[in-house]
């Protein structure tokens, strides 16, 4: 069952902010400031990992001609989009949530649309996408439709995509990989041969252990906690035990050479709007469209209805407010 924003007393209005309290609707909430700060950095750190997979992703494909692109420019056009579309969210939307770059949209463009065409094409194809969708959510269809598709559905989807992500989780971790060869019914295993060793496999348990505990105790800032502690276990043993580099996945836990660097906005207007229709065909460009569309709609849907759903924001009827 859906929880209710009603579900929530309100709060005492924030002393000296009533603006601010009355246009974000904080103590009618049931929320104050405080847990909104907390809420808002439990999840840039939940998020950041998309700052990480989207330059890996995107950069590691090479496009029809062999060009691949840069992870500097990707990391800040991912960063820059991410803020930008949750500020909107936030002023416009007026709604606790925060946007960023899907990850499985990106997985379609680097390994199916990109082989076929150059990367400017590929990302005309993806500005096509998001006009289309604008046009959907201008006239309402988009709205109607996710009205139409049954709540237990909308749920279901949520929980597809919240494993999903926590799949890639397991294997960037090293709790679980591939088996090599023919795979037959188990398509994994636990770590890389069967059995949980190294260091990076300890830091990921205590991670996942500490944030069970915190949560299940109802503490504040589980998440945040359980993130800034995995963060410094995973430097101090970085520094005092003898780990081969790519035991850790994706990164190594080191202390950056500096907190602050210049950011390369490269490639933004970096693409081609009809440039595609001359490398393929055109029917062969609808479907890629429509594919990119389908991507983007249900895990949309799927995910701020869950995550709509887990911070009591939808009305009795399963809904979210505002969401045209």
């Amino acid at each position: 069952m859906a929880r209710q924003t009603t579900d929530k007393a309100p709060a005492p209005p924030l002393p000296g902010l009533p603006l601010l309290d009355r246009y974000f609707r904080i103590s009618e909430r049931g929320s104050t400031l405080g847990r909104e700060v907390r809420g808002g950095f439990a999840t840039f750190f939940t998020m950041a990992y998309i700052l990480v997979l989207n330059p890996i992703i995107l950069g590691g494909a090479k496009d029809k001609f062999g060009e691949q692109l840069s992870g500097t420019q990707l990391a800040t056009a991912t960063a820059l989009v991410a803020a930008v579309m949750t500020v909107l969210m936030g002023i416009g939307g007026n709604l606790p949530l925060a946007l960023a770059a899907g990850l499985g949209l990106n997985a379609v463009v680097a390994f199916q649309i990109a082989p076929q065409m150059s990367w400017a094409d590929a990302m005309g194809l993806v500005v096509l996408e998001g006009l289309i969708i604008c046009a959907l959510v201008v006239t309402g269809l988009r709205e109607a439709v996710m009205h139409a598709i049954p709540q237990p559905l909308k749920q279901a989807i949520s929980v597809g995509i919240g494993l999903f992500i926590a799949f890639i989780g397991f294997i960037d971790a090293g709790f679980v990989s591939r088996i090599p060869g023919p795979t037959g019914s188990t398509p994994v295993q636990l770590g890389a041969d069967g059995r949980l060793t190294g260091w990076p496999v300890v830091v990921f348990c205590v991670g996942v252990l500490l944030t069970i505990a915190l949560m299940a105790r109802r503490a504040k800032g589980a998440l945040l906690i359980s993130i800034v502690v995995s963060t410094v276990l995973a430097i101090v043993i970085n520094e005092i035990a003898d780990i081969r580099p790519e035991a850790w996945g994706l990164t190594v836990p080191t202390l950056p050479d500096s907190v602050v660097d210049t950011p390369d906005f490269g490639l933004l207007g970096s693409f081609s709007l009809f440039g595609a229709f001359q490398q393929v065909g055109v029917v062969t460009i609808v479907l890629l469209i429509f594919t990119l569309i389908l991507s983007d709609f249900f895990d949309t849907m799927g995910t701020v209805v869950g995550v709509s759903n887990e911070a009591g924001l939808l009305d009795a009827e399963g809904r979210v407010p505002g969401l045209g």
